[in-house]
């Protein structure tokens, strides 16, 4: 092999693991067939390139947000920074100007490299050199050019009238790919100095499924929800799985022997008991204040979708209130979105304050809602365990306990943060049982391990 092969299969191979740590799952057989495409394709077309890997190593468009500035940073378009001196900024904006009017990818790319490297550096020692994307379009300000280039394109195209509208919305669009190409430029060039290995891990947004609830933005949370129905699948099918196992039984050893008697005591045929697995029960107290709120909604979504895997589930939300919401949820799978903003406005979730009151919501559960709880029930708790310095209340959550079959607590915050500040998480944690539960690949394993069958 020669010295350019291995540096093109090594920096393969170092793009696979860096894919593989975002949570995307690459097999050996997938990993083959990208360097076959690498050998068909080339490097001379990055983007041919980009869809053949594309191709072989992702399982849907939902991989592409990291997919795609993982590979920028692995298969960029150059190495360095231009050897001629870039433009002044008025001449770049000119030319920026001219690619936004034809939609010029390409060129829009290489303007990109240009306007970073004169006006993205900060710095003036080798160890403290560095570009920046903020500073890059802060000098440019692209955005400042749409009325320049609607005019040019009226002027090619003789559009006017509402067609204005739709026109600024493909310049802006233009605009943010350019903005886009800028970031990714500036990220090639701090990865080119600190290594391509620690700002992937660092610089690129991980999977939805690994996205933490309390600190997912909109478009996040967005995405999260589109999880749902495929994770919903992924457990129904783990928990059938499961169930069918434990349909088998345990060995009955007193007629294995029994039986045993007629091969002279050698237990040829073992004798299992039959067990007759019935579909559990579940209960869910949901915290839907704050940020906790997304959390929430996202577990009664998911219970909502794997409904078929229990005989009966009912569902309660609390601010330091709590109300049943099993009908809101039910009746409004249609419209996930407006899930919290229904269960806001149609429940009653709080007395005088708006502030988590832990103590007194389940108190009011093991008061009002007792007949929700029984022998094949299985209770999660959804919340951070913070009871803004109010009363735990304690012996609610023993007796609780006491009446359901299993009881867990599913805490959404980084288990190192429980007990600080007002978290009980450590009291509660002593009466049942508490797992930290950060992101949707966390919480799609707790419920497939915790569920009885």
């Amino acid at each position: 092999m020669t010295a350019a092969a291995s540096d093109v299969a090594a920096r393969l191979t170092d793009f696979v693991a860096a894919l593989r740590a975002h949570g995307i799952r690459i097999g050996t057989g997938e990993t083959v067939d990208a360097g076959r495409a690498v050998a068909a394709l080339g490097l001379a077309d990055r983007e041919q390139l980009r869809e053949g890997l594309a191709a072989t190593l992702l399982h849907g468009t939902g991989q592409r947000p990291v997919f795609d500035p993982v590979f920028d940073l692995y298969f960029p378009r150059g190495v360095g920074a231009p050897e001629e001196q870039p433009a002044d900024r008025d001449d770049l904006r000119d030319r920026l100007a001219k690619a936004l009017t034809a939609n010029d990818t390409a060129l829009m790319g290489r303007l990109a490299g240009e306007a970073v490297d004169g006006f993205g550096g900060y710095g003036s020692s080798p160890a403290s050199d560095g570009w920046s994307s903020y500073q890059t379009l802060d000098r440019l300000r692209p955005q400042t050019l749409l009325a320049r280039v609607r005019d040019d394109i009226r002027a090619q195209n003789g559009t006017s009238g509402f067609a204005d509208r739709l026109l600024d919305d493909e310049i802006r669009r233009r605009i943010e790919a350019f903005r886009a190409m800028v970031a990714t430029e500036a990220r090639r060039r701090v990865a080119e100095r600190r290594g391509r290995d620690e700002i992937a891990r660092r610089a690129v947004a991980p999977t939805a499924d690994r996205v933490d609830f309390l600190y997912a933005g909109r478009d996040r949370v967005a995405e999260l929800r589109r999880t749902v129905q495929p994770l919903a699948r992924k457990l129904a099918t783990r928990l059938a799985a499961r169930r069918r196992r434990a349909a088998r039984g345990t060995i009955d050893l007193r007629r294995t022997l029994r039986g045993s008697l007629s091969t002279g005591g050698v237990p040829m045929r073992p004798v299992l008991r039959r067990r007759r697995p019935a579909r559990p029960e579940l209960v869910l107290l949901c915290d839907v204040s704050g940020s906790v709120s997304g959390f929430s909604d996202f577990t009664m979504l998911l219970v909502q979708a794997l409904h078929d895997q229990f005989s009966k589930v009912r569902v309660f939300a609390f601010v330091n209130r709590i109300d049943e919401v099993t009908g809101l949820l039910r009746h409004g799978a249609a419209d996930p979105q407006g899930l919290g903003a229904r269960i806001q406005t149609e429940a009653t979730l709080t007395r005088w304050h708006g502030s988590s009151d832990y103590g007194t919501a389940l108190g009011e559960f093991a008061e009002h809602y007792a007949d929700a709880l029984g022998p094949r029930t299985t209770v999660f708790i959804l919340g951070d365990a913070r009871t803004n310095m109010s009363d735990p209340n304690l012996p609610a959550v023993r007796d609780i306990a006491e009446r359901a079959r299993r009881v867990y607590w599913l805490n959404p915050e980084p288990r190192t943060l429980w007990g600080t500040g007002d978290s009980a998480a450590p009291e509660y944690a002593g009466v049942v049982g508490m797992h930290e539960c950060r992101n949707a690949r966390q919480l799609g394993d707790l419920i497939a391990r915790l569920l009885p069958v």
